[in-house]
């Protein structure tokens, strides 16, 4: 018996490859952008429900950033609905990712249940 094995009980095991469990899914996908992209493809080959939840519903919070980023080119008014817009999103973004690690599986307030119905394909 090797020695190493006595010291760490792991060593000379591999990991399936696309070993992410549900919730790692879920909480790489509020990474934005890469992270997102990451939890789509690695859910699409073994698609886990939990994962799909969130994956849907942070391509909704990515989806309505971008149009509030959008709303910031028109002056004062469009500047006031990104400030205020924004600090909502990343509050909905954070209720989210805390969410995902609980492993609670809740809709963010007003539209989650929107983001769901609206992205069913992911």
């Amino acid at each position: 018996m090797c020695i190493y094995r006595l010291i760490i009980p792991n060593f000379g095991r591999t990991l399936k490859q696309n070993s992410m469990d549900a919730k790692i899914k879920a909480i790489v996908s509020h990474l934005f952008g890469i992270g997102w992209l990451i939890a789509l493809i690695v859910n699409m080959s073994n698609k886990e429900e939990y994962a799909s939840y969130y994956i849907r519903q942070n391509l909704g919070i990515i989806i309505f950033g971008i149009g509030l980023s959008l709303l910031n080119v028109i002056p004062i008014l469009g500047q006031i609905v990104w400030a205020v817009g924004s600090v909502i999103l990343f509050v909905f973004w954070l209720m989210s990712l805390i969410w995902s690690i609980q492993g609670e599986m809740k809709p963010v307030p007003w539209v989650g249940e929107q983001f769901q119905a609206w992205f069913k394909a992911f």
